[in-house]
């Protein structure tokens, strides 16, 4: 498996499989990721300053992506870490680790001082993950991304390092 950054060919397999992931798992379609019009275009999406997107491909096929992007609607100079999704297949084998570590360094490079992520209450798992990543919960939302059904948030403050 290798993680390298989204290619506009790769637009069509990364919204089928974040598709996927709401699908199998039952997650909320509205107020997500699920319902952003970007879903379909994310190479357009992050192909702009302080952005990028990654997927995973496994023998030619996407397996699963996540990005960093500048938050939405605010001042700061805050990343947030992105429809980070992964398919059933490939969980559990390090992978999410590879991919925050990743997107942190990216972050880092682009200049960001901190990192913000919205998920869902049911993503334990994930949850569990971005806090040995360093991340810690926050009381309320940060920026305003339209994920009404995300009330999990979580940062991380940025360092040259990433520990």
């Amino acid at each position: 498996m290798i993680i390298r950054e989204i290619q506009e060919q790769d637009n069509q397999q990364i919204a089928a499989v974040i598709r996927a992931v709401f699908m199998a798992d039952n997650f909320p379609k509205t107020g997500t990721a699920f319902a952003d019009a970007q879903l379909d275009f994310m190479f357009e999406a992050y192909d702009k300053p302080r952005a990028t997107y990654f997927v995973i491909e496994n023998e030619g096929k996407i397996v699963g992506g996540a990005g960093v992007s500048q938050l939405e609607n605010s001042t700061e100079n805050i990343c947030e870490l992105q429809k980070m999704y992964f398919l059933q297949e490939i969980r559990g084998k390090g992978i999410g680790f590879q991919m925050i570590q990743k997107c942190l360094e990216k972050a880092v490079e682009l200049g960001y001082e901190k990192c913000y992520l919205e998920t869902l209450p049911e993503m334990v798992a994930a949850q569990s993950l971005y806090q040995k990543m360093g991340f810690e919960y926050l009381c309320a939302p940060l920026g305003n991304t339209g994920h009404t059904t995300c009330p999990v948030w979580m940062i991380k403050e940025l360092t040259i390092d990433n520990k």
